[in-house]
């Protein structure tokens, strides 16, 4: 009988390299990349803020962009973190849960983001080519619908990623 070599090894946490081993350089991307998360950051959280205080602004375009802005903080938020904690860390080590809990948010947020430029890509053409039907095309009901389907198929595409993954 004929033996099969297989690797059976496995990889139960990553160690993270980092962008340079330079202390001086870290701390300079260190502060580059904190303001850049600090300003994503605020300006999204913003614009939320902006969006749900101001009535006028309950449109279709502008609940698709607040749902936009709310997936941007959460892409931000699903990386960028561990990102920054790794440029002083001694130990740089990530353990595989956490990397998949990371690429499914990342995952989860990013796939969101395309579905609902998917809706914006429709409430545009039907503002456009359809001005004066715009309102009975894209109510509220229908605008909310689109984001929960956003919202959902968000939810499920990354889960093929992670399941493909174990």
């Amino acid at each position: 009988t004929k033996m099969t070599k297989a690797n059976h090894s496995l990889t139960n946490e990553f160690i993270l390299m980092g962008l340079t081993d330079n202390p001086d350089l870290k701390a300079i991307l260190f502060v580059v990349f904190s303001a850049i998360y600090l300003v994503t950051m605020v300006g999204n959280l913003g614009l939320l803020a902006l969006i749900y205080m101001e009535r006028r602004l309950h449109t279709p375009m502008y609940i698709f962009l607040d749902n936009l802005a709310l997936m941007d903080s959460l892409c931000s938020c699903a990386v960028t973190p561990k990102m920054l904690q790794s440029f002083f860390s001694e130990e740089s080590r990530m353990s595989l849960y956490e990397c998949m809990a990371q690429f499914y948010f990342l995952c989860f947020a990013e796939s969101t983001d395309s579905f609902l430029l998917a809706a914006m890509a429709y409430d545009c053409y039907v503002a456009i080519c359809r001005p004066l039907q715009y309102h009975t095309l894209m109510s509220k009901k229908l605008c909310i619908q689109m984001t929960a389907g956003a919202y959902t198929g968000g939810v499920l595409h990354p889960m093929i990623e992670v399941g493909l993954l174990l």
